[in-house]
């Protein structure tokens, strides 16, 4: 058994005995799905029966069934892929011109490699949607040139779309049931039978899609619509997954758990999956991102790893109180810019000074605290300026 497969057998234990039972349920899903084993399939689909069958308070007491489904997935071995970090796609100078030249996006040059996750953010009309849908050879370029190395180097349109996946905002309409409709997505990629059952089975229950399979388009919220689209996509084993605004129209827990999910699928150790995906969610982006490119009309003013590349304090902050009052007990404390903005006071900081000495400064002060960001290494610094 590979070392990552192990990793996410211990962490699964791990969330469901401390009771965290949807993400150690999930993580276990994974690894049945590692395996590719039809004994393992059903192994896993008897407890998903048991397990969706428990209230939230009664989940502990599967936590035996768990236990032995978690061995038999870790005394199975599993095709682990050294494909983790290779070159997948390769953008070069792209352009592309809109309104006769008075909207231009780019240049952009991107290299994303199998397990990247690129977060992809700006303001509305920055050309988001514009960049993914180039590099999902939807929309052509006015420059610049797009490089694919897949695997097997598909020869036809419809084969490099099977392993190059875009999902948009907006899904498409679709008709029937959740689970007919996976079926057929699978025996268009030449799965029938048993395998195909067993196969759809496992993913409506690893997309939280179990209580929802019989239902209809139209009868989904918008979370379980991106879950069916994230299902459906899975099947067909892609290896670049481009996603616009999956976070979009979805509650908090929602969001957490699209978000754990793409990260779990992006570093998976038999089917590394090379990652880009937009969002008005900062925080979130970040949250999963290896990479954020940030555009600004139309250009990539940055393209960063998620470290703190200065040594400078840059917070977030609501309190009650005035601007005087903050500017006066800041003053002292290396304090170089303050501006309001959203409803927040942004703070520079001279280097030297550290959050935990904003919290120690603020402390002793009467001003009570509501909210505090440290942005030193967000994207959000970009908006603020």
């Amino acid at each position: 058994m590979s070392s990552q497969q192990h990793k996410l057998i211990k962490s699964a234990l791990f969330h469901f005995q401390s009771g965290d039972f949807s993400l150690g349920y999930r993580i276990l899903l994974e690894t049945a799905l590692n395996t590719n084993n039809a004994q393992v399939f059903r192994r896993t689909l008897s407890f998903v029966e048991v397990y969706e069958s428990k209230s939230d308070g009664q989940k502990m007491e599967v936590w035996e069934d768990f236990q032995s489904c978690s061995e038999m997935i870790k005394n199975t071995s599993i095709d682990e892929k050294e494909t983790y970090g290779e070159l997948i796609l390769e953008g070069k100078n792209l352009v592309k011109n809109y309104n006769q030249g008075r909207f231009v996006l780019g240049p952009v040059n991107i290299s994303l490699h199998k397990g990247d996750i690129y977060g992809l953010v700006g303001e509305n009309g920055n050309g988001k949607t514009t960049l993914l849908t180039i590099l999902a050879l939807l929309n052509k370029t006015s420059g610049g040139t797009v490089k694919y190395y897949l695997k097997d180097n598909p020869k036809t349109d419809y084969n490099l779309k099977s392993k190059l996946v875009y999902i948009p905002q907006r899904t498409g309409v679709w008709y029937g049931k959740v689970l007919d409709n996976l079926k057929f997505a699978l025996v268009h990629h030449g799965i029938k039978g048993e395998e195909n059952e067993l196969l759809v089975l496992m993913m409506v229950a690893r997309f939280g899609l179990w209580k929802y399979k019989d239902l209809k388009w139209k009868e989904l919220s918008s979370g379980y619509k991106m879950r069916f689209e994230l299902a459906r996509t899975m099947l067909r084993r892609p290896e670049v997954i481009l996603l616009d605004e999956p976070l979009a129209n979805l509650d908090i827990l929602a969001q957490q758990v699209i978000l754990e999910d793409l990260k779990m699928l992006s570093k998976s150790p038999v089917n590394p999956i090379a990652m880009i995906f937009s969002s008005q969610q900062l925080y979130e982006v970040e949250k999963i991102s290896d990479h954020v490119i940030y555009l600004r009309d139309g250009k990539p003013s940055d393209q960063l790893k998620l470290e703190n590349e200065s040594s400078e304090l840059v917070v977030e902050l609501d309190v009650d109180g005035s601007r005087d009052a903050l500017e006066t007990i800041l003053s002292a404390h290396h304090l170089k810019k303050l501006e309001y903005n959203g409803g927040v006071y942004i703070l520079y900081f001279n280097s030297g000074f550290s959050l935990n000495d904003l919290f120690g400064v603020l402390s002793k002060s009467n001003l009570k605290i509501k909210y505090i960001r440290d942005i030193s290494a967000s994207t959000r610094r970009f908006f603020v300026y």
